[in-house]
């Protein structure tokens, strides 16, 4: 059986007086499939609040490295006080809490541990354990669980494509691609065509809050919310075009990774026609505009041909795939790069160029075996904006 390799804990802790009767509760979930895998109740007898969250979190954290002593674990609690301590930026001062502090961090050393508050509601199964130890003040339970996914996701394998019709005999190892357009420049937001070559404007005001949603959205891929199903981002690869640079930075502060360029996803280049409205190509370049719609090997004057842009793009996909194997990696890029990785998604033909609408700081997520097989799961999501 294959060992879960990236968990989430989620505990509390409650004292009925504090101090008074305290009891504590953990559940440690499987952060791929959004499975409950153990759930711990502790009665403690009399201790502060404070006291009891840190025994609910080290019972999690003993419960998650027993089932995978190397999984890489993300720490939600209610708690701001365990949370900002354990993370290193508050100080802790009580003895009690020294000393389970140190427990803690002797837990963890060496170990990929992220820390994440939570609000109270969001930790309702934690604090149902918890109150449960302190109503029965019995002994400690701890019970595997088979539960329902956290997402609505029922149909979905973790290894191989989830539909009974796809392809078999699939061998290459799953990377998930989760896809993001820049935000908005001042040119997207005057309609005008900007491509590869031109004016290379950053994000605009409006531009960078749109990119600072969407970051915090890609931040709960694979730990909350409709894709917690997933592996969480490790890598984030960018356009060397300046609007995708700024909006890759942004995600990078907010998922604490770094980010490498890839040349080849950068857009499609429009040649003469950028900075121009479409309007004004169509009446200033009639008739080469009328040969170029639908062509896929006419090009705009000085620009680029669909064909060989397909081509460079395609090599750029699957110089990611073969970086980033078997992890979930952001790529952050443009309408046209994304429409070429839904094109190899869906093993498409050319009318995928101009399809799919790619809306700023939308997400797309694509799950790819190689070249062998591909998995949409969702396409220009902008709920988050």
């Amino acid at each position: 059986m294959k060992l879960p390799s990236n968990l989430i804990i989620e505990a509390d802790g409650g004292s009925r007086g504090n101090p008074g009767l305290a009891g504590s509760g953990a559940c440690v979930i499987d952060a791929d499939s959004g499975e409950v895998i153990l759930e711990i109740s502790k009665f403690i007898g009399i201790a502060t609040n404070n006291v009891a969250e840190y025994i609910a979190l080290v019972a999690g954290l003993e419960g998650a490295y027993g089932l995978n002593p190397d999984a890489r674990v993300l720490v939600r609690m209610d708690s701001k006080l365990v949370i900002e301590q354990m993370a290193g930026r508050w100080k802790i001062k009580h003895p009690d809490m020294q000393q389970l502090g140190a427990r803690v961090q002797k837990l963890v050393a060496g170990k990929q541990v992220r820390w994440q508050w939570i609000p109270r509601e969001e930790n309702s199964r934690a604090d149902a354990l918890a109150n449960k130890a302190m109503d029965e003040q019995g002994d400690d339970v701890v019970t595997a669980v088979a539960d329902s996914p956290r997402s609505p996701v029922v149909e979905f394998n973790q290894t191989m494509p989830s539909s009974v019709r796809a392809p078999g005999g699939v061998t290459e190892e799953l990377t998930t691609v989760v896809l993001i357009r820049h935000g908005r420049t001042h040119l997207t937001e005057s309609k005008r065509i900007s491509g590869r070559g031109g004016e290379n404007p950053g994000l605009s005001e409006l531009g960078r809050g749109d990119a600072h949603k969407a970051a915090k959205a890609v931040a709960e891929i694979g730990n909350s919310g409709p894709w917690a199903h997933l592996s969480p981002v490790s890598a984030i690869v960018t356009s060397p075009i300046q609007r995708t640079l700024d909006t890759a930075h942004i995600l990078a502060n907010e998922l604490g990774l770094g980010v490498s360029v890839n040349e080849d996803i950068a857009e499609i280049s429009f040649g003469d026609w950028d900075g121009h409205t479409n309007a004004e190509v169509m009446s200033k370049w009639a008739e080469a505009f009328q040969s170029w719609q639908g062509s896929w090997t006419v090009s705009p004057p000085n620009g680029e041909s669909l064909e060989n842009f397909d081509e460079r793009i395609q090599a750029g996909r699957r110089s990611i795939l073969a970086e980033h194997r078997g992890k979930t990696v952001a790529v952050v890029s443009h309408v046209m790069p994304i429409r070429g990785f839904l094109k190899a998604g869906m093993d498409a033909g050319i009318a995928s160029y101009w399809r799919p609408q790619i809306s700023p700081c939308s997400i797309t997520i694509i799950r790819f075996w190689g070249d062998q097989a591909a998995e949409v799961i969702t396409m220009n999501a902008t709920s988050h904006l």
